[in-house]
């Protein structure tokens, strides 16, 4: 089974910053992360100085920031350039 996504308000409002193939790229990387988020292609790593913050790589400079929220519940908490992963 998939895992389902809730997101932080952040998700939306800096996904709508990307350019529209960094947004199919985002669909993309989100689908594999429903089904496997250790899937090789988002080399997800958990965020250095967290206990439950992972990151995963939509490109070489877009990252989704996340974490889970239950058995089969990913929520998203922020995604945007690499500089993202400063506020965490």
């Amino acid at each position: 089974m998939a895992y389902q996504f809730t997101f932080t308000s952040r998700f939306p409002k800096h996904s709508q910053t990307l350019t529209g193939q960094e947004k199919r790229q985002l669909k993309r990387k989100l689908e594999l992360l429903s089904e496997n988020p250790s899937h090789p292609s988002l080399r997800t790593k958990r965020i250095q100085g967290t206990s439950d913050l992972f990151e995963s790589s939509v490109n070489t400079d877009i990252r989704i920031i996340w974490h889970y929220g239950g058995e089969k519940t990913i929520i998203l908490a922020d995604v945007g350039h690499h500089d993202v992963l400063r506020q965490f």
